[in-house]
């Protein structure tokens, strides 16, 4: 009853001031030394999680090489390397901007000769003959 009284009035609790930084903490001798074990432990944790994470990504580069070296792919990087490599070869003496390239098949005068041949196969004669002359 006392207790309630007092934070009534405005007392508060005994312990108020230490709570709010009245006395001083008494510091524990050791709890530098647990400190320091502490985050030895952390770090230790760190690296082993690290080392785990590093063995998984090189068993996953070994299963990507050799689905590389079955079907024959390169590296992104390697063929990333070789296709800007010959954009330069083309560009280095010229003062213009690079010209795009244009993919095989594209705009060839054969290769349209060849498609009109290939549709004149499938046409009835009279109309082969319209189409030729």
């Amino acid at each position: 009853m006392n207790f309630v009284m007092k934070a009534a009035m405005g007392g508060g609790p005994p312990d108020v001031g230490k709570m709010l930084g009245g006395e001083e903490k008494e510091e524990d001798p050791d709890a530098a030394k647990k400190e320091e074990e502490r985050q030895e432990a952390l770090k230790q944790q760190e690296d082993e999680r690290k080392g785990k994470y590093a063995k998984m990504e090189a068993e996953r580069e070994g299963m990507r090489q050799g689905i590389r070296d079955k079907y024959g792919l390169k590296k992104r990087e390697e063929a990333e390397a070789e296709a800007a490599a010959a954009a330069e070869e083309s560009v280095e003496g010229s003062l213009t901007r690079p010209k795009k390239l244009v993919p095989a098949g594209c705009g060839d005068e054969e290769e349209e000769e060849s498609i009109m041949d290939t549709v004149m196969k499938y046409l009835p004669g009279p109309l082969q003959d319209m189409l030729k002359k």
